[in-house]
């Protein structure tokens, strides 16, 4: 079975100055946010894959790999998590380049602590819908990975709109079977209404 989802954001910070990660590791911990910090863009290129519902904190100017060479790696890779770019400079060219690769902000230091947090609520509320979604196609997979073969059969042919009659008939079992199956499919997928449930089957299994 697949671990479940995280369902608490995670703020990555990656920032070669100790004191920023801690300080802005302190202040996104007070507002119940999970954080995990990387000196370098290369700590950070180390991660097997990136936690669902997420954004990135990211200096622009660093040694070696900069913030932006970073942004273009991810892109790369089709690693999709909104960055805010956080620098001490203020170029308006490396501002124009990271947000035409998507960045959500570029926050100028000292920035207020307002500002950043505005920007990673923001942040993460772009994913937030997606996530969400996903969290819930993963709860439908597990409810209906608890049915029994007999009952995956007879849930394919319900939300064909076939009759209980028609079911019997072409399963080879009794009609009163047949009911006792929808009844077990209807409690172990946890919905009220068969509308419901043939919607959800929809999303689930291929056409």
């Amino acid at each position: 079975m697949k671990p479940a989802l995280d369902t608490s954001p995670t703020v990555y910070i990656v920032d070669d100055d100790a004191s920023i990660r801690e300080s802005l590791s302190s202040l996104i911990r007070a507002e119940g946010m999970k954080v995990e910090v990387y000196a370098s863009p290369l700590d950070f290129l180390a991660l097997d894959r990136l936690k669902d519902f997420s954004c990135l904190v990211l200096d622009v100017r660093m040694p070696g790999i900069d913030g932006l060479s970073l942004q273009d790696e991810l892109v790369r890779r089709g690693w999709t998590l909104p960055i805010i770019f956080i620098t001490g400079h203020g170029d308006v060219p490396d501002a124009v380049r990271a947000m035409k690769a998507g960045a959500i902000d570029f926050l100028k230091k000292p920035f207020e602590d307002f500002a950043l947090l505005h920007a990673i609520t923001s942040a993460l509320s772009n994913v937030s819908s997606a996530f969400h979604k996903r969290l819930e196609t993963e709860e439908l997979q597990a409810r209906y990975d608890q049915l029994t073969p007999r009952e995956k059969e007879v849930l394919l042919q319900v939300i064909q709109g076939r009759a209980n009659k028609v079911i019997a008939l072409e399963l080879g079992i009794s009609e009163s079977t047949i009911k006792v199956h929808r009844h077990n499919v209807m409690n172990k997928m946890r919905f009220r209404s068969l509308p419901e449930l043939t919607l959800a089957m929809q999303r689930l299994l291929p056409q």
